[in-house]
């Protein structure tokens, strides 16, 4: 098993290219890099315990759209029991130096990194406008895109970086910059 030297914690709203930024990442690192996503045991267990196609839950389409609060809802309550049950089971297989994880969306999240890794984290927010959130396929959903899932670190202020993923700079850009601030 790799040591992990670093884990980057990236949240933003959805459609502000978390996933998008994550993948340019791992390409530039290569093999000492691989991205996490909290979304992946939450989405596992959720589809064996309503039969669901997993495949399609991991997708990026209508059919995770078709179930996303009835899952937010059920995760929720796995929570209450376990506050970082879902971080703790998706750093599992987590096994390479740089570790990214893609899908931060609670303070809780932040919480359960910084209590079981300590000074190895990092805290990055990625920001877009609505206007190409909406380009990218993004829609508001009353219940959705009001609650924790989507708007509890709306307010935390103790990012390591903010970046605008507005289209102005080029991915290489952001990677870039994601690099270097983090001595990656």
């Amino acid at each position: 098993m790799t040591d992990i030297q670093r884990i980057i914690l990236i949240s933003g709203k959805r459609k502000c290219g978390k996933d998008f930024i994550s993948e340019k990442l791992k390409q530039r690192l290569g093999d000492r890099c691989q991205i996490v996503r909290i979304s992946e045991p939450i989405k596992s267990e959720w589809a064996k315990k309503m039969q669901l196609d997993l495949k399609e839950l991991l997708s990026d389409g209508p059919y995770k759209e078709k179930y996303r609060k009835a899952m937010i809802d059920w995760s929720d309550e796995v929570r209450k029991q376990c506050y970082g049950y879902f971080c703790k089971t998706a750093m599992e297989k987590a096994n390479s130096e740089i570790i990214v994880v893609s899908d931060v969306r609670r303070m809780n999240d932040i919480r359960y990194f910084h209590e079981t890794y300590g000074d190895k984290v990092a805290c990055m927010r990625l920001t877009c406008p609505d206007s190409i959130r909406i380009e990218r396929g993004f829609v508001y959903t009353p219940g959705i895109d009001d609650i924790e899932s989507e708007c509890g670190l709306d307010n935390y202020n103790k990012w390591d970086l903010v970046l605008e993923n507005d289209n102005k700079l080029s991915s290489d850009h952001l990677i870039n910059l994601i690099i270097e601030k983090f001595s990656l």
